[in-house]
């Protein structure tokens, strides 16, 4: 085992220990932030070193979300349903404590071999709960992204309740849209709850787990006539 310069023993070098550093460096900085010879320098090594262990950055953020995929565990015992359901929110606790993971995942051009792998589970899920092979296709689609615990949102809506007079000039042009933003605001006024991203994932993940029972139950039944 190497000394580092103080004399302290430093953990040989791995492909995990570069992983790890590279995904604790993500979570304070962000991907964009990551080079090379940055991780280098947090791991104390010379940047060449790296190359034994991650061919190239592509790689370096493959293997990231690889070990961020991983850290969501195996599903639980019980129905296809709250299996599903209790998986999917365990997803997004992962995603939530790594915030640039799912646009790394998004991405990527093909999955990687741990969202293969985790893709494979979850379809196996519907595949035991009493899918068919079609419906299961159409349930992974639907599902989407969600499988892994984050949604494409169509609008951001982090952003401070909008002046009243942008409200009022917007409702001119899009009444629609102006009458959805000024009842869902961020405030204690807002006459539908506000804007709660945990609460917006989980009604949509209950819409379409719910659907999707539906679907499957009338699926069956039309196998038994």
């Amino acid at each position: 085992m190497k000394q580092s310069a103080d004399g302290t023993r430093r953990a040989p070098l791995s492909r995990e220990r570069v992983l790890r550093a590279a995904v604790a460096f993500a979570d304070g900085a962000g991907t964009d932030a990551i080079s090379m010879r940055k991780l280098a320098q947090e791991l104390g090594v010379v940047p060449m070193a790296l190359y034994k262990h991650v061919a190239n950055k592509d790689e370096l953020l493959d293997g990231m979300v690889d070990l961020v995929v991983g850290e969501i565990g195996p599903p639980g015992e019980g129905g296809w349903q709250p299996t599903m359901r209790a998986r999917v929110l365990a997803a997004r606790r992962v995603l939530l404590r790594h915030p640039w993971a799912a646009g790394v995942i998004q991405s990527r051009t093909s999955p990687t071999p741990a969202v293969l792998g985790y893709l494979d589970s979850m379809a196996g899920l519907f595949r035991t709960g009493g899918f068919s092979v079609g419906l299961t296709h159409h349930a992974m689609h639907a599902m989407g992204s969600r499988l892994l615990g984050f949604s494409q949102e169509l609008f951001d809506d982090t952003a401070a309740t909008p002046d009243p007079a942008v409200l009022r000039q917007l409702a001119r042009a899009y009444p629609h849209i102006a009458e959805i933003a000024g009842a869902a605001g961020h405030d204690e006024a807002s006459t539908v709850g506000g804007c709660d991203d945990q609460a917006e994932f989980e009604f949509a993940l209950d819409l379409l787990l719910d659907g999707l029972e539906r679907l499957r139950a009338a699926e069956q039944v039309a196998q038994e006539r």
